[in-house]
């Protein structure tokens, strides 16, 4: 332990005051009884930690005993020297650390540990001082050294720890990805619910009956993953990133995924049973396909289950092109205004199955022009408007026209 300067005023050390006789008395104590402090912090810590696992070295002693020994020595060698601050010996304690990470034990019970450690130890040292009679203000210096220490050991530990941890979560990751593709794929070999079943055990992921799909919008290029919750699975690996909602009709999760979303864009599979997974992913696909061309709502997370009416009639959009050239080739020689108040018309019929004054109510028009227009729409499809496949027909390509903005939208239309 060397001065302190404070400004321009140096504060002299209590502890570099000691006669130097004396320091080597406690130095020579301490490092003899080193192997047994070191001894008794461990069975100390091993009755509080009673699930600490017992690492051995190549010798055959535990390795935590050695770190704490050699922990000690570094510390009193420190002492004896007065030289600049205690080293901290490396390797041992970054090595505990990465193993109280890959052990899932916590940074508070890591550090709990060390403070024991250093507890006991000033006890030891405490009582040394006193034999060798060592001025109390120079004992209480050497307790601010030995948390000084202490905060050495701590880092190195909290490195190895942190490496521990960024390691879990990259296999973790890992083995994530390899279950979402099998989850996902359209074919596979052998038995899939065999191997589901293996992958997510390595996770640690309960095999839902139920799953929904997800394919989500980056708000930014950069943007942090969501945090959806541990038991729903998220891929940011793709360019539109992917996640797996296990039971997702479950009390609370909409609510959670809603919130844990905000300010994303994307879509939401319908449910599906999980071996059917895939089918669920091809509709949020195509959801999202829709959001980029301005053909569903953008700016949230929609659920499919809430747009089936666009996703069915927007999907197949040649066939629906195909049937609406056959279906409504009489329009072709009305001209596109008149053309498309025809259709607004025939399709307000189509929806309300009444007469004119419902239809007029529909379109915001007067019964009388509805009637004129009705009158011309049985003119140019005949008898063909009382079949209910050609009705059916109309209906479809009809409400297609109007998802994709085509035709206006019908007042009192919910």
């Amino acid at each position: 332990m060397t001065a302190a300067r404070t400004g321009t005023v140096t504060t002299r050390s209590a502890w570099h005051d000691v006669p130097r006789f004396q320091v080597r008395r406690f130095a020579a104590i301490a490092m003899a009884e080193a192997p047994e402090l070191a001894e008794e912090i461990l069975r100390e810590i091993q009755r509080e930690y009673p699930h600490l696992p017992v690492v051995l070295d190549d010798s055959g002693e535990p390795m935590a005993l050695v770190g704490i020994r050699r922990a000690i020595e570094v510390f009193v060698q420190h002492l004896e020297n007065s030289e600049g601050r205690p080293t901290v010996p490396p390797g041992v304690f970054q090595d505990f650390g990465r193993g109280e990470g890959l052990n899932g034990r916590s940074l508070d019970s890591l550090q709990a540990i060390y403070r024991m450690g250093v507890r006991l130890a000033w006890r030891r040292f405490a009582d040394i001082g006193q034999r060798v009679e060592i001025p109390p203000p120079a004992m209480y210096e050497l307790v601010d050294a030995g948390y000084e220490y202490l905060d050495g050991l701590v880092d190195q530990s909290v490195r190895g720890y942190a490496e521990a941890a960024a390691r879990q979560a990259g296999e973790r990751l890992r083995l994530q990805r390899r279950l979402m593709e099998l989850l996902l794929a359209e074919h596979h070999r052998g038995d899939p619910a065999e191997a589901l079943a293996e992958r997510a055990a390595r996770i640690g992921w309960p095999l839902p009956e139920k799953v929904a799909v997800g394919v989500l919008l980056r708000p930014a290029r950069e943007a942090m993953a969501p945090a959806v919750g541990q038991g729903v699975l998220l891929d940011m690996e793709y360019e539109q990133p992917r996640m797996v909602v296990p039971e997702p009709d479950a009390a609370g999760r909409p609510e959670l995924l809603h919130r844990a979303l905000a300010g994303w864009s994307g879509a939401i599979g319908p449910p599906v049973p999980l071996a059917d997974a895939a089918k669920s992913l091809r509709w949020a696909e195509a959801a999202v396909r829709l959001m980029e061309r301005d053909l569903l709502p953008s700016g949230e997370v929609l659920y499919c289950t809430e747009h089936t009416e666009a996703l069915v009639l927007l999907q197949p959009e040649e066939l629906i092109d195909d049937l609406a050239l056959r279906c409504l080739a009489p329009l072709t020689h009305c001209g596109p205004t008149h053309g498309r108040r025809l259709a607004e018309t025939l399709l307000a019929w189509l929806e309300t199955r009444g007469g004119a004054p419902e239809v007029a109510t529909r379109l915001g028009v007067h019964p009388q022009t509805v009637r004129y227009r009705l009158r011309q729409i049985r003119e140019l499809w005949g008898d063909e408007i009382d079949d209910p496949d050609r009705r059916f027909e109309l209906e479809l390509v009809l409400r297609a026209q109007r998802l994709r903005g085509e035709l206006g939208v019908m007042r009192g239309r919910r």
